[in-house]
């Protein structure tokens, strides 16, 4: 059975920064101030007061000063010498991080639901792609459940989804806005309508999308205080199925206005407005929660403030 975990040891006030090191090793380099200031970037004057500082923080003289140059005593080629390998132990360090930031950054695995998937996404991954031609994107598109099971399992660095909420596990930001619209086909009964009353369209067997996806989350919500929607005519999993099925004339679909623009515009599917329901939902970026993105997919998140598509703000 383990124990507590020890509390690290502090270190001393007495321990320089590492610029202070940097810069007692130029000047061995170099064996004046003025060429150790010149390496380092900074004025004489300030190099000069640095090492005076180092020395009262150490309580030892490190540089011996003449008007030929400045010489280490043998204390300040002793702490020279730790100096060193201390920079250097600092130098693997930085490396190292760099090397983990560069595989962090050479890909991008994003996980999104249909909706944003096709008509959203291509737009902020070309422009992502711009900026980032090196780093390899990965895409993996469902539901949107199935969206936060692949945050939550590590499989995917950023989602999108379009439910109500943000699901449990997720931290996430409002990207854009969305309505859901019912349409028909040009043939159906209802492509006469004025409007339907949400009586009409929640006691009407509809072809809908699955359970799990967003679409389907917020007409269920919107339509549960007119008594719950009908058993369906069909549930598919993919928008073009459930455009397809209404096209067909078989019975009416509810959809992300994102998703109809060809359709509507050609006249294969009509919209139909239905009085008192409110079918506008958000379009939310997530993550998992205390893990905010980073490199690419932190690129990508600031591209969605700007959307390339038609989505509502």
């Amino acid at each position: 059975m383990s124990g507590p975990v020890p509390t690290p040891p502090s270190l001393s006030h007495r321990v320089p920064d590492l610029g202070a090191m940097v810069l007692l090793l130029a000047v061995a380099r170099h064996g004046s101030l003025g060429g150790a200031a010149r390496d380092v970037g900074i004025s004489q004057p300030a190099a000069s007061g640095r090492i005076r500082s180092m020395e009262r923080q150490l309580g030892v003289a490190l540089l011996d000063r003449s008007p030929r140059g400045s010489r280490l005593t043998d204390a300040g080629a002793l702490v020279t010498d730790w100096a060193r390998r201390v920079v250097e132990a600092a130098e693997a360090f930085d490396a190292g991080a760099q090397a983990l930031r560069d595989r962090r950054d050479s890909r991008l695995r994003v996980a999104a639901s249909m909706t944003i998937a096709e008509y959203l996404l291509p737009g902020w991954l070309i422009a992502l792609r711009a900026d980032r031609p090196d780093t390899a994107v990965s895409l993996l598109v469902g539901n949107s459940a199935a969206v936060a099971l692949r945050l939550l399992a590590g499989e995917a660095d950023l989602g999108f989804v379009e439910g109500l909420s943000i699901p449990e596990g997720l931290d996430g930001t409002v990207i854009a806005h969305d309505r859901l619209v019912v349409v028909v086909a040009p043939s159906h009964p209802w492509a006469r309508r004025d409007r339907l009353t949400p009586g009409e369209l929640a006691g009407t067997p509809l072809i809908l999308r699955e359970h799990g996806s967003g679409t389907r989350q917020v007409l269920d919500a919107a339509l549960a205080v007119h008594g719950g929607l009908a058993r369906p005519l069909l549930e598919l999993s993919s928008t073009t199925a459930v455009k397809g099925a209404a096209e067909s004339g078989a019975s009416p679909c509810v959809l992300s206005e994102l998703a109809l623009t060809e359709e509507l515009s050609a006249r294969r599917l009509v919209k139909v407005p239905v009085a008192g329901v409110r079918l506008r939902r958000q379009l939310r970026a997530v993550w998992p929660a205390g893990h905010r993105p980073t490199g690419p997919a932190r690129d990508l998140l600031s591209l969605t403030a700007h959307p390339s598509g038609p989505a509502r703000g």
